[in-house]
């Protein structure tokens, strides 16, 4: 076997993994993207220029805040979760996967609002110096698809070395999970878990999380440093390893780092909501199609 071969069997298990995030045929797709990226990196001379107008957002944040949301987030799901389970322990198995996200669901937009009201109370210009500009949404999202696909090339890169990583320590059997919500996605075919599924990952969980770790922690650390890239490494960091699945780490830390570039560059919590959601969506779309 050849090395292109190899290497195109990397990308197709690494397809199968994290939901064929690129697929096969998406060669324009992903020569933009890398055209984008390259352009990119020469006007910042290699990102060093990219955030030099950057400045903190002003808050008065005590260190503990950012944890109170996310706190509540993760005791409200386990025990609502813990709860259900002793009590309907006859349910179907894709009615506890829709039950599992009804409660994932409830947790999100309780933290959420929790979240907003911390943000409310502790940044200068309140809502509108947290990132929250109604009037940006436009041009947020437009600029979401840019970014999203300059990172592309960056997070399949990520994927193809995992892979390679992977199978070089652990042998040929080493193989990428999907997310647990893509296997439910695929695994059930019953519409009302499809459809909670996607509107818990396009449009609920990546406001929470977005709001969450890019701004409460992101601002925070971005008070406590000089300079914006330490704070967006370090959320991001911190955002991959709350995921599960310690294989998509570096896939999330290059996605997350594009997120966390986005609200610094932008000063708008809408625009790496908008990547997350549409990230997630591609995901979703590309598991269904397989």
């Amino acid at each position: 076997m050849n090395t292109f071969e190899t290497i195109e069997q990397w990308i197709r298990q690494a397809h199968q993994g994290l939901g064929d995030y690129v697929t096969i045929a998406d060669v324009v797709v992903l020569a933009a993207g890398t055209l984008l990226f390259g352009i990119w990196l020469l006007r910042t001379s290699l990102g060093k220029n990219a955030l030099a107008d950057s400045v903190p957002r002003r808050n008065n944040m005590p260190g503990y805040v950012p944890f109170v949301p996310l706190l509540i987030w993760v005791a409200f799901v386990s025990t609502t979760a813990t709860i259900t389970g002793k009590i309907l322990v006859n349910l179907p198995d894709w009615q506890r996967a829709f039950l599992d996200n009804v409660i994932l669901c409830i947790g999100a937009v309780v933290a959420a609002a929790v979240t907003l009201f911390l943000a409310n109370a502790h940044f200068a210009r309140r809502l509108r110096g947290f990132g929250l500009n109604p009037k940006t949404i436009h041009r947020d999202l437009i600029a979401a698809v840019v970014n999203l696909l300059s990172v592309w090339p960056l997070v399949m890169l990520m994927i193809v070395l995992t892979v390679f990583f992977g199978r070089l320590i652990w042998g040929q059997n080493f193989n990428l999970q999907q997310h647990e919500e893509l296997k439910l996605i695929t695994q059930y075919s019953q519409l009302p878990v499809r459809i909670l599924i996607a509107i818990t990952a396009v449009a609920v969980v990546p406001v929470f999380e977005e709001m969450l770790f890019r701004g409460l922690f992101q601002s925070w650390l971005r008070s406590l440093v000089a300079k914006p890239w330490p704070a967006i490494l370090i959320c991001s960091g911190v955002f991959a390893v709350t995921h599960a699945e310690a294989a998509h780490w570096p896939a999330l830390l290059a996605l997350s780092m594009s997120m966390g570039y986005a609200y610094e560059k932008s000063g708008s919590l809408f625009r790496p909501i908008f990547i997350h959601s549409l990230f997630n969506a591609a995901s979703i779309i590309a598991a269904l199609k397989q």
